[in-house]
């Protein structure tokens, strides 16, 4: 088999299942390659590749910049996904690296990041951050922004204790949502509680949220589930909803969601 046709099959391999690729190949090239065929030229060159991943840990890291003293968002997220000819699902972890002044007004009420970092690993978390924390020694001002996985603020915690945790606004605001769904059946009333709330999260007031959470009766099964998995959320992360102190740093342009990566594991996803 060329090296030609050999680059094909990993590229088939790799865009969609090795039975459509084959199929595909039969289509437009008049290839007669099996889904086997593809399978073992993809493998083996994925075997080789990940030698070069790994060495590659220790090469010269990519810089986002010539100022340490600028900050840096880093944002991970982890997404699980069904293997293909395995019966499990294994989470592959994505980190999105970038410099405030690399986020820009392109129009109003919308902005762009112009430049980024990307880190990815289908595996565990130590590798991942073996992988991701090379790219952080050397600034000084970090500013992580994920979600409520306790894996995310563990990492955090245990090696960057001085950097601003900042809890996605929108999985904050998720809770109140769920719960607001089950509890309330005027959809007025609803959404005026949704959005009380909401400002009580912008104004630094998780406590107020907790005691008006705690004060009402559930009407429903799902509702009283929804509301001990509230309460628990804005206990566990309220170090991390200070979103009126993070108004602060306006200047700075302090962002309080997670959506740069969120886009990035679905987009992941759905390639997989």
């Amino acid at each position: 088999m060329s090296q030609r046709t050999q680059a094909i099959l990993c590229t088939m391999g790799q865009a969609m299942v090795f039975e459509e690729g084959s199929e595909v190949l039969e289509e437009l090239l008049g290839l007669n390659l099996s889904a086997k065929q593809i399978q073992r030229v993809s493998e083996y060159y994925g075997e080789k590749f990940n030698g070069l991943v790994e060495a590659n840990c220790g090469a010269v890291i990519p810089q986002l910049g010539s100022s340490a003293e600028d900050s840096v968002y880093v944002m991970v997220d982890g997404s699980m996904l069904c293997m293909r000819g395995e019966n499990h699902w294994r989470e592959m972890k994505l980190g999105r690296i970038f410099k405030g002044s690399q986020v820009v007004d392109i129009q109003e009420n919308r902005r762009q990041i112009v430049s980024s970092i990307y880190v990815s690993h289908l595996g565990g978390v130590d590798q991942f951050f073996l992988k991701l924390e090379r790219h952080l020694t050397r600034y000084k001002k970090k500013i992580i922004i994920g979600d409520g996985a306790p894996w995310i603020w563990k990492w955090a915690e245990d090696n960057y204790p001085g950097a601003i945790q900042i809890l996605d606004f929108f999985h904050a605001k998720e809770k109140l949502v769920i719960f607001a769904k089950h509890q309330f059946l005027d959809e007025q009333k609803r959404i005026c509680w949704i959005e009380q709330q909401c400002e009580n999260l912008l104004d630094n007031q998780v406590q107020k949220i907790i005691v008006n959470l705690q004060s009402i009766k559930p009407q429903t099964t799902q509702a009283h589930e929804a509301k001990e998995k509230a309460i628990n959320y804005y206990i566990g992360h309220e170090d991390q909803m200070k979103y009126k102190s993070y108004s602060v740093y306006k200047d700075q342009d302090y962002m309080i969601g997670s959506g740069p990566i969120e886009q990035l594991i679905v987009v992941c996803y759905n390639r997989e």
